[in-house]
């Protein structure tokens, strides 16, 4: 496993002025959105560190989402969703929740806009009705906890909750949930995120832990999964163990990387079981991370996420990375030779 000595990447001007609550590339270029704590959507163009957009929102923005590049979604804890216009510099409510909305992301597959809230419900909207009208709502349905993190493959979208429970449903039939289960950590669940090729999800929590999880209910399915602990270190006899708040998975090769409150990124090969690399301690904890379209980029919230409470802290920073295959490529297994 390596370290990388090439220091943090790129810090982008006009930085948000609280707590970043994600980040993510557009599947079209090198835009990206970001969502923060001072109630405010940016718009970058990543690789040229220009800031394009800025969106007020009337609460602190809690996650953020592209629909292409003209167009995307966010959602804030004054319980609305909104459908921001890039080239116009505007904004109009697609929906509300009856509290602070946690979760959006779009569906290319459903044409939907899909949100998770702290008001037990996950909903599905068609962002192409008229401007707060009602039948831009498609569907409520009701989650046994609080959303703290939805990831969409395809047709399958996995709910994550307090409580640690997990709905996996298929957007073609929103009814009941495909499946239910139990996080296998546990601990409270920080981030899932679904596999690249649709076969599973990764779950992180706050104990320094990462579950890879698969969709297939057989025991061969099933006898693939496991958990591994990561994030943590040993100081005079004890172990600090740091919550993971991230994980994004790398576009070509299906390897991921995950963001702790330790500061640091690690890439992991999640097929072989091994750490590939790591990249030098970024100067807070690691709210978000984001892969470009085509794996050139890191972008790496390093933001504070209080999780010692209120105490001076770095100032909240988003640093854009250049990715070497070296450090995301999945090495080739190799076997002894039994007749040396």
């Amino acid at each position: 496993m390596a370290v990388s000595n090439a220091g943090t990447g790129m810090e982008l001007a006009d930085r948000p002025s609280d707590g970043i609550s994600n980040l993510r590339f557009s599947n079209h270029s090198d835009n990206l959105l970001v969502s923060s704590w001072d109630k405010t959507v940016r718009l970058y163009d990543a690789s040229a560190n220009v800031l394009k957009g800025e969106f007020k929102h009337g609460g602190a923005v809690l996650d953020c989402c592209f629909h292409d590049d003209s167009s995307g979604f966010s959602s804030a804890a004054d319980n609305k969703v909104r459908r921001l216009v890039f080239s116009h510099g505007k904004e109009d409510i697609l929906g509300k929740h009856d509290a602070p909305v946690r979760c959006v992301e779009y569906s290319y597959a459903s044409g939907q806009v899909i949100t998770g809230s702290w008001d037990k419900t996950l909903k599905c909207w068609d962002p192409r009705g008229a401007s707060g009208q009602e039948h831009t709502l498609v569907g409520t349905y009701v989650q046994p906890e609080r959303v703290y993190s939805i990831s969409l493959v395809g047709n399958r979208l996995v709910v994550a909750t307090a409580g640690r429970h997990v709905n996996i449903y298929d957007l073609r039939n929103m009814a009941q949930p495909e499946q239910r289960r139990e996080s296998s950590l546990k601990y409270q669940t920080r981030c899932v995120r679904c596999y690249p090729n649709g076969t599973g999800y990764a779950l992180s929590s706050v104990e320094g832990r990462v579950a890879m999880e698969f969709f297939e209910t057989s025991e061969a399915g099933q006898s693939k999964k496991y958990a591994f602990k990561c994030h943590r270190k040993s100081e005079a006899g004890k172990d600090i163990v740091y919550p993971v708040n991230s994980i994004a998975f790398h576009p070509i090769y299906g390897t991921f990387a995950t963001g702790g409150c330790d500061g640091f990124v690690n890439v992991w090969d999640g097929n072989n079981k091994k750490r590939l690399y790591q990249y030098v301690k970024y100067p807070s904890s690691i709210a978000a991370l984001s892969f470009s379209r085509d794996g050139r980029l890191l972008a790496v919230a390093s933001s504070y996420t209080y999780e010692e409470g209120h105490k001076d802290h770095e100032p909240d920073a988003i640093f854009v990375r250049s990715v070497n295959e070296v450090e995301v490529k999945p090495k080739p297994k190799v076997y002894a030779n039994p007749n040396p």
